[in-house]
């Protein structure tokens, strides 16, 4: 498929799509007219990108996991991605933790506010608030 098609299978910019070619993620190929021809190798490696963006790998990451799976299976090769998935772990896990206590903060603060009871409550608010700020400044979050 072409990019327009290509980008909108994936609800991306044709701009965002030639970045990612730019930097070296996708690799189309290319007609003697100069048009680009995405494959189903193109679609598998933007799945890919989409699944890890989502889970907050940054691109450079993203490309280096692309290096290494172009790479021969070895040691080195498997021991730099498990330790590039170990690091992101870490940090998803203090991410749900920074979320599961701001849902508690934020729906305490909803039953705080209720029926007209913010001013009552204001300082136990600017509280919870105060909380999840330190969260955020431990690295939680």
């Amino acid at each position: 498929m072409k990019i327009k098609q290509f980008a909108e299978t994936f609800h991306l910019t044709t701009d965002t799509i030639r970045y990612y070619e730019k930097e070296g993620l996708l690799h189309p190929q290319k007609q003697e007219n100069g048009y680009r021809v995405y494959d189903a190798s193109c679609e598998q490696t933007m799945k890919f990108i989409i699944v890890l963006r989502q889970l907050g790998f940054t691109l450079q990451e993203i490309k280096h996991l692309l290096t290494l799976e172009q790479k021969p299976v070895s040691p080195t090769c498997n021991e730099e991605t498990v330790q590039l998935f170990s690091t992101k772990i870490t940090r998803i896990e203090q991410q749900l933790h920074f979320y599961q206590h701001a849902l508690q903060s934020l729906q305490l603060t909803k039953t705080l506010m209720a029926d007209g009871l913010y001013e009552k409550n204001q300082e136990k608010i600017a509280s919870l608030i105060e909380d999840m700020y330190q969260n955020l400044l431990e690295g939680d979050g």
